[in-house]
Formats: C-alpha cells, sequence, structure tokens
C-alpha cells in the first residue's frame, strides 16, 4: 500500500502519533507532500524524525512552498527555490529558532549552515511524484496543463509556482486519467478536499488546530490525529 501525508508544518508530536497509527506492512510506501517546516513548533525535529524514517521505509519526499522559501532565503539557487524574502514572514522564523539560529552570538543568514544530513534532505526533495493511478504535488497545476492527457508532458510543462503555490486549480475537472493528492490548502473546516475522481487534497490545517492526515491507496482510507 502507498500512504501520503499532508503538510506537517513542525508540528512534530502529531507526526510520532501519525506514524504509530499507520498499519505499516513489508513493501508499503511513503509519500510526503512538503510542507515540514514553518510556523510550527519544531521543524528541526521533523526535519530529524524524516530522516530517521527513510531509513525504515521507502519514502518519498516532496518540496514544498515553505522549503523553498528556507532554502532561497540561505542562498540556493534552483528554478524551484525563491521567495525567501518572504520567508520570516511566514514562519520561517519559527523554524529558524528550532535550529538554533537566533541563539548565536550574530545571527547572519550567510554564515548560517544546516546540519549536514538536513541539508542533504532538503536539496532532494522532489517536486512532483507520480505511481499507480496517482499523482503527487505540493499545491496544484496551471490551468493550460489540466487540459494535457499525457501526465509526463503536463509534468515538464508545469512551473514550480505552480506546483508549490497555486490554490486555484484542483477542485477543477483534469483530463490527466488519474487523481491528484495534494496539500497546501486546507478548507475551512480542516477536513480533506474529496473532489473525485479529480483530486484529493490532505492539508487539513495541522498548525492550525486541526488534524494532521495520511491517506492510503488505492482505498483512499484516512489516518488522522
Amino acid at each position: 500500500m502507498l500512504y501520503a501525508v499532508g503538510d506537517i508544518h513542525g508540528e512534530h508530536e502529531k507526526l510520532e502519533e501519525l506514524l504509530e497509527k499507520l498499519p505499516l506492512e513489508e513493501g508499503d510506501r511513503l509519500v510526503f507532500l512538503g510542507d515540514y517546516i514553518d510556523r510550527g513548533p519544531d521543524a528541526y525535529a521533523v526535519v530529524e524524525r524524516l530522516i530517521q524514517l527513510q531509513r525504515e521505509w521507502p519514502c518519498v519526499f516532496l518540496l514544498g512552498n515553505h522549503e523553498s522559501m528556507l532554502l532561497d532565503f540561505l542562498g540556493w539557487t534552483d528554478d524551484a527555490y525563491f521567495g525567501g524574502d518572504a520567508f520570516l514572514m511566514n514562519g520561517g522564523d519559527r523554524t529558524l529558532h528550532s535550529y538554533g539560529y537566533f541563539d548565536r552570538e550574530t545571527p547572519d543568514r550567510r554564515t548560517f549552515r544546516l546540519p549536514k544530513q538536513h541539508e542533504d534532505f532538503l536539496l532532494g526533495l522532489k517536486l512532483h511524484h507520480v505511481e499507480g493511478d496517482y499523482i503527487f504535488v505540493h499545491a496544484g497545476f496551471g490551468r493550460d496543463q489540466l487540459r494535457e492527457s499525457d501526465v509526463a508532458y503536463a509534468l515538464r510543462r508545469s512551473k514550480p509556482e505552480d506546483l508549490l503555490w497555486n490554490r486555484t486549480t484542483l477542485d477543477l475537472p483534469n483530463e490527466f486519467n488519474a487523481t491528484v493528492v495534494y496539500g497546501h490548502t486546507p478548507s475551512e473546516d480542516f477536513r480533506v478536499r474529496w473532489n473525485p475522481p479529480f483530486s484529493i487534497g490532505i492539508d487539513t490545517g495541522a498548525v492550525y488546530g486541526g488534524p494532521l492526515t495520511a491517506i492510503r491507496l488505492p482505498d483512499e482510507t484516512v489516518f488522522q490525529v
């Protein structure tokens, strides 16, 4: 079975409780949809746990817009890394606090370095993942891409801005003949955003008081804490 996990946002305790709740068995895999950091209390512990988890189970980790902002803020250059000027105002201060950034004598992003394993983890995050009848992205697609029946072509043509930030398209129909599983946009009531057969949104606002959500595929069973 394949388990997809929604936006964690530094909620380490919820992550641990959710992992304990998942009935993982040999051969199962996990896909994490990004936004492991920012706003919540312990981004460092979340990243540390995910690094450990990939030694225990086959995992795919997607890039979220918050990891994109952090990497841009720290000076990494890639088309997928941008928005660093907005990092602090989007909860990045809590991430830096968890890494001891503000405990340094002179906090300065030009000289600050993440632990090497954490840096490697963040730089290895993917923009998308396709498995079976499901497409995994952090946020969304451009409207033009929704009209493409060739998923590989649609993903090649997709802009990082849409994959990481777009909140306007995944309630719309698509021509993929596959279901998009995404995070990034919680509903007002913090419920799973069901739009069968086109998409399932599993950011349920864990950092805002909602649950942290995983969905098992292909039976689409939901697990929450």
